[in-house]
């Protein structure tokens, strides 16, 4: 069993912010396979999806940013899902708009929810894809642009953005991480 968990804040006031393209991707999964994400546990709303004989689950961690390792591990422990078989998806602010960087391990890189989910964790090799939403302009603060809304042109980009995501996780879900990996940084 895989898991793909998509970090953001839950809330209407942060739908489609920087910060939520976590969320935005597993929504975007939850609907290709026409599947909500209706079930609620594990600090967490989650969908178990069945397809080609495999089981994987979408999940949008409830516990705010910062927290997200608290949802992430115990869902985790109960499916009993290994470390390779998560990928993480998440904003970051040292890539430009509509980049994605795919990776196996890592430090937080001063992301929080990063931050929750090695310590809950216990390592930094987990998969993850990272995706860029630029650094703040000059005068506004991190949290005020991380949480802010795309602007009208950055968010048509990232419609895009979030189907390459998508795409990504479809693709690891049949073929290892690495080789995934390889084929989206490329691009």
């Amino acid at each position: 069993m895989k898991l793909i968990a998509g970090l953001g804040n839950p809330g209407s006031t942060y739908n489609k912010t920087r910060h939520n393209i976590g969320f935005e991707v597993v929504e975007e999964l939850a609907n290709r396979f026409g599947s909500p994400l209706n079930q609620s546990k594990f600090n967490g709303v989650y969908s178990i999806i069945h397809k080609n004989g495999e089981k994987f689950i979408l999940l949008k961690p409830l516990t705010y940013m910062n927290l997200s390792g608290e949802s992430i591990r115990p869902i985790m422990d109960y499916y009993d899902i290994a470390i390779e078989d998560l990928v993480v998806i998440y904003d970051d602010l040292d890539l430009p708009v509509g980049k994605i960087r795919l990776r196996q391990k890592g430090s937080a890189g001063g992301h929080n929810g990063i931050k929750s989910t090695i310590a809950h964790l216990n390592t930094e090799n987990f998969n993850r894809i990272r995706v860029g939403i630029n650094r703040p302009p000059i005068g506004m603060t991190v949290p005020d642009y991380v949480l802010g809304k795309f602007y009208k042109e950055e968010w048509q980009e990232m419609q895009n953005v979030i189907q390459t995501c998508a795409d990504a996780c479809e693709e690891w879900l049949n073929k290892p991480f690495l080789e995934v990996m390889n084929r989206f940084n490329a691009k």
